[in-house]
């Protein structure tokens, strides 16, 4: 199970944590982070999410997740890639584009602060390496197949942003 450290609004550690999934009081939120992968020719690492995903199966996204107990924002950017695509990103070819605090999106709840990095990348995912089952495939595409995609409504709604910040 999931531990996530627990901070205020203005992303201040409170020194508590709690399960992945338990209610948290008002004013209480967790980090979170998606991970946009960029190769030298423009293109975006994108994921098909599993059908065993209770939200969005077998949709398009980024990676992405939460940031456990005693991580930054950063390592579990690292993490994520690595546990969902096999990708290990260099910490120094990536940045972080945009943070926002979300309390809910889209009529869900998320009360997270969320961190949206961009990395340069240009090897290939290895799935046979991630130490999850959360993504069923794997691809490269141009941010207008991205948005083809996106209007299908075969990507996760709440990446829209990518379309204005990235």
């Amino acid at each position: 199970m999931e531990v996530w450290d627990i901070y205020t609004r203005d992303r201040v550690r409170t020194g508590r944590t709690c399960l992945r999934g338990e209610p948290r009081k008002e004013g209480e939120y967790h980090l979170a982070v998606h991970v946009w992968i960029q190769n030298s020719e423009g293109k975006f690492l994108i994921s098909r999410r599993s059908g065993n995903k209770k939200k969005f199966p077998h949709m398009y996204e980024c990676v992405g997740g939460a940031v456990v107990a005693g991580e930054d924002s950063l390592e579990g950017a690292l993490r994520e890639s690595f546990e969902e695509v096999g990708v290990r990103l260099d910490p120094g070819m990536g940045k972080v584009v945009f943070s926002r605090v979300r309390d809910t999106e889209g009529g869900r709840a998320f009360y997270d602060i969320l961190d949206v990095y961009l990395f340069r990348y240009d090897g290939e995912p290895d799935l046979a390496s991630a130490t999850t089952q959360e993504v069923e495939s794997v691809s490269w595409r141009t941010r207008e197949e991205i948005r083809e995609l996106f209007e299908k409504g075969e990507f996760v709604p709440t990446l829209a942003y990518f379309f204005e910040k990235l």
